[in-house]
């Protein structure tokens, strides 16, 4: 029989393309899901799908599944909010700091699809650079925090989001452009360039540069676009997510290298006082996050579970 947790699994292949990306958009495992896939298949016998070099392909058959399945979901969904609604638990705001200002590349249309499925909850920004975001939750100046996980996790609520690769950003004209990936010492007598935030909130600094004993003289900007130019210009380096990349990589405008042999990874959680967690809207707001970065950036990792 096809239930609900198949129809999820349907969309989250579609999205993703790929059953390892899909298994962890639906926290299952790749068996488990791949058990969804055969007993579907079993039930209807019939393929849903195709295996091809570029992962999975939806057949006819599955196709009209797969069409079901985002009629269905969304329908499911927006009926839950109309019950919360009618339950009168629908109030508030929802204020936002971001601890990774590269994460404005995607949070726009989040904010957009959140305020779509709740308009009567006020979601907005606070603006600017925060040396301690965190004590913004305690001060009551903000509702969530989009960033690292905290190392003090007491009286808080922390949704896991994603994963994603940190990059070493170059000009074109570097003497490094050669080399497919890159090793502290490799930096030496470099510039680093970063947002104004603390050293202990920049990961090459603190992964990669502090171990090995190695200080760069670092220099600041606000913008991403204005830490792009100063690097083409071959004032310095930068250490960027991967999805902040593309752009500026696609348009030959700078080179990105991976940081050692496994790469520099970061990961990112949505960070909200006790209590938070459970309120629909809060718990909407982190599926959408999950869901609209799963389907448009690349390279990163769904988490499952804090541990």
């Amino acid at each position: 029989m096809l239930e609900l947790r198949h129809l999820r699994s349907l969309i989250a292949i579609a999205d993703s393309g790929k059953l390892v990306s899909a298994s962890e958009r639906v926290n299952l495992s790749q068996s488990a899901l791949s058990h969804q896939i055969r007993d579907m298949e079993a039930h209807y016998e019939v393929s849903l799908f195709e295996r091809t070099r570029q992962g999975l392909r939806f057949t006819v058959a599955g196709e009209r599944l797969l069409a079901l399945a985002r009629e269905t979901v969304a329908a499911v969904a927006a009926a839950e909010r109309d019950v919360v609604r009618l339950k009168g638990e629908v109030k508030g705001e929802l204020r936002i700091v971001l601890e990774c200002h590269t994460c404005f590349d995607w949070l726009m249309p989040v904010m957009d699809e959140f305020r779509r499925r709740w308009p009567e909850v006020e979601v907005d920004l606070v603006a600017g650079f925060h040396a301690d975001p965190m004590r913004l939750l305690s001060e009551g100046k903000a509702d969530v925090v989009i960033g690292s996980k905290p190392v003090k996790r007491r009286n808080l609520d922390i949704a896991p989001l994603f994963r994603f690769e940190i990059q070493v950003v170059i000009a074109n004209e570097h003497r490094l452009r050669n080399k497919r990936r890159v090793s502290a010492e490799d930096l030496l007598g470099e510039t680093l360039i970063t947002y104004p935030v603390p050293e202990s909130r920049i990961d090459l600094i603190r992964e990669v540069l502090e171990p090995a004993g190695i200080k760069l003289e670092r220099r600041t900007a606000e913008l991403t676009i204005a830490i792009m130019q100063l690097v083409a210009s071959r004032r310095g380096i930068a250490a960027l997510p991967n999805w902040g990349l593309k752009n500026y990589i696609d348009h030959d405008y700078v080179l990105a290298k991976r940081v050692g042999t496994d790469g520099l990874w970061s990961e990112l959680y949505a960070i909200a006082p006790k209590g938070t967690s459970g309120r629909p809207y809060f718990d909407d707001f982190v599926s959408i996050v999950r869901d609209i970065c799963a389907a448009q950036l690349d390279s990163i990792e769904l988490l499952s579970s804090v541990e």
